[in-house]
């Protein structure tokens, strides 16, 4: 699941609870069920983030 936050970027959610914070360390779970994130989840969500980064360039380049 996909959420958009305030400036309008997408945001990880978790399929089965919709919690946004996820265990990465030790692999991609929700903090909230345990749920895995997928690899099915990780594509949508890098085509969200590549999306928005082409529509939105000045927001999405790091500070130098």
């Amino acid at each position: 699941m996909i959420f958009l936050n305030p400036l309008g970027a997408p945001q990880l959610a978790c399929d089965h609870c919709g919690c946004r914070w996820f265990a990465r360390v030790e692999g991609a779970t929700c903090y909230e069920c345990g749920s895995e994130v997928t690899p099915e989840n990780m594509a949508e969500y890098q085509v969200a983030l590549t999306r928005f980064a082409a529509q939105n360039p000045n927001l999405s380049q790091p500070d130098r």
